[in-house]
């Protein structure tokens, strides 16, 4: 399974969400596109662990099965694909979001999200886990 990893399901995996980490476990390739890594160092810069979780992150991106993708000309026309239909059937999800589908379109993955909303984007496969708080 190749897969495109999303901020919240990172998030959850980093909490030791069961789901989450056993599709980590069995992902062959698990990618990550810039935008999650931004949403990912804001939110640690937020927080008062950020020498922690930025270790953590870097220790999860030298895993060999684990790479971050680049966005490009490609990426950007399946975002405009994207951000078309979502327009035409009135369906808009956060840009971010986008973004993330871009990849996953371009690269043939899957997404690893918790965000029911990566559903409306008939372009990619989203695998939407249900998380809890607590």
């Amino acid at each position: 399974m190749r897969l495109c990893l999303d901020t919240s399901a990172y998030s959850a995996f980093k909490r030791g969400h069961p789901e989450v980490v056993e599709a980590l476990r069995q992902g062959r390739e698990i990618v990550l596109n810039p935008v999650v890594l931004g949403e990912l160092l804001a939110g640690f810069r937020a927080g008062d662990r950020f020498g922690q979780n930025q270790a953590e992150l870097e220790a999860f991106l030298g895993s060999p099965r684990v790479r971050v993708a680049a966005l490009d000309e490609d990426s950007a026309l399946r975002y405009a694909e994207i951000v078309v239909h979502l327009r035409q059937q009135g369906t808009p999800i956060p840009t971010n979001d986008i973004w993330i589908a871009a990849t996953a379109m371009q690269y043939g993955l899957q997404i690893l999200t918790t965000d029911q909303h990566f559903a409306r984007v008939p372009q990619v496969i989203a695998r939407v886990l249900e998380v809890g708080t607590g």
